[in-house]
């Protein structure tokens, strides 16, 4: 695999990857990074946001796995690493809009000279949504991956009653950023969209989706849904074994219709 170029976002240590490939994670975000992983002649280029709940990063399964896939594809691919909303940092906590913060910076620094995508699986779909919001994000679209986008907001919970996610900080970005909520018009994506969701999701209830795939027909929005009957939670591009063997080239066949318009 290519050898990423590291970009610090934000003051800080270098952060830790913990465990050994190809399942590292990182546990504490000590600063903002985009690690940059690029093709000659690239045709795009991707922001990717890996998911682990706002807790911790998956940093290779969502991550730099991903960015080996669409280095494939043709497309420069750029991982963040977002420090989390509640975790020790700075001089307490980092606050609840600090993956954002550091989004909207990873999109400061990957160039506009080709079309630009962001995609996030898990919590990374939640902010790979957010950024998608932003006015100023100029994105050719963005791929959403079985994400907690609307769903976990205080209003809107599914199932109903569940409890809030702590850190305080945590729940306080779901509720600032409900994505695809009719009534909450700051959380419309302003690109295309594509998502990839497991009906039986029990971490990410299917309702995420569907809140969404409905504002999406209401409002006129261009977006293309896929819901996978048998799929587990985190299937990623390993867990392949039904038919949401069928998303990365799904994925990947938006990706070129909509680098190409």
């Amino acid at each position: 695999m290519i050898q990423p170029e590291v970009f610090a976002l934000s003051a800080g240590p270098v952060n830790v990857l913990e465990g050994a490939a190809p399942d590292r994670v990182i546990e504490t975000v000590s600063r903002g990074e985009l690690l940059a992983y690029r093709v000659a002649a690239p045709k795009g280029r991707v922001l990717v946001c890996p998911g682990g709940g706002y807790l911790r990063l998956m940093i290779d399964s969502e991550g730099t796995q991903i960015a080996a896939w669409l280095n494939d594809l043709g497309y420069d691919a750029y991982v963040l690493a977002h420090r989390l909303p509640g975790a020790p940092g700075g001089k307490g906590v980092w606050p609840f809009d600090i993956a954002l913060t550091d989004g909207l910076a990873a999109l400061e620094r990957i160039p506009r000279d080709l079309p630009r995508f962001v995609l996030g699986l898990s919590s990374g779909g939640h902010l790979a949504g957010a950024l998608a919001c932003q006015p100023d994000a100029e994105l050719a679209g963005v791929l959403i991956a079985y994400a907690p986008i609307n769903a976990n907001h205080r209003a809107y919970k599914a199932p109903a009653g569940k409890p809030d996610y702590p850190p305080a900080e945590k729940q306080a970005f779901y509720d600032a950023w409900p994505i695809g909520i009719a009534e909450e018009p700051h959380g419309l994506p302003r690109c295309p969209v594509f998502l990839a969701y497991a009906l039986m999701d029990q971490a990410v209830p299917v309702e995420h989706a569907l809140n969404l795939i409905r504002t999406a027909r209401d409002a006129g929005l261009d977006l293309d849904a896929h819901v996978f009957g048998t799929a587990p939670h985190g299937f990623s591009l390993r867990q392949l074994d039904g038919t949401q063997a069928a998303w990365p080239g799904l994925a990947a066949d938006w990706l070129a219709r909509k680098a190409s318009s």
